[in-house]
């Protein structure tokens, strides 16, 4: 588990690395990527005392694994999730046959007439297995897991990308390609 000093400093990173980089003054550059060092100046300038050796921990320790440093350790993005315009630059991949969304039920008639909608974000974002789905859809009320064929959606000309934690990522799923699980 989590220390909940690094997973409330975590959910700061998560902030200023995917929604309000002003918030601490910073700006990333077209692909999202800040100078560490900057990043954690700024922070102390702004409140929060993070060091490199807490950065460190904070990355390793997050069950998301939001975050990636550039090889030479330079450098740190979010790996998703962005509301601020950047070019992720993933390449498409070929997804698995089919993909999970966690959501809450309230959303349920929306998404059946509307598909999957990607919102703030740049992607609507899929997971892997149905746990991963689960925690994302309990965190916004009462769980419903939709299963999304992936497979038929790229053969129909839909693009894919998958992140390097393991998330997948699309424009939008229309609603013919969800069916709803029972419940979880």
């Amino acid at each position: 588990m989590q220390d909940p000093k690094l997973k409330h400093l975590g959910k700061f990173l998560s902030l200023v690395l995917r929604h309000k980089p002003e918030v601490i003054g910073i700006q990333l550059d077209p692909r999202g990527w800040v100078d560490v060092q900057t990043l954690l100046t700024q922070c102390l300038a702004h409140g929060k005392a993070i060091d490199e050796a807490t950065l460190q921990a904070i990355i390793a320790t997050n069950n998301k694994q939001r975050y990636i440093l550039s090889q030479d350790g330079k450098q740190i993005r979010a790996n998703q999730g962005h509301s601020v315009p950047i070019l992720l630059d993933y390449a498409p991949e070929t997804p698995p046959a089919h993909l999970y969304h966690g959501t809450a039920e309230r959303f349920l008639d929306s998404i059946l007439e509307k598909g999957l909608l990607k919102q703030q974000r740049h992607h609507v974002h899929l997971s892997g297995d149905r746990e991963t789905a689960s925690q994302v859809g309990r965190r916004h009320g009462k769980l419903v897991i939709l299963e999304i064929n992936t497979g038929q959606m790229h053969r129909d000309g839909l693009e894919f990308f998958h992140t390097p934690n393991g998330v997948w990522l699309t424009e939008h799923v229309p609603a013919r390609y969800i069916e709803v699980e029972k419940e979880v």
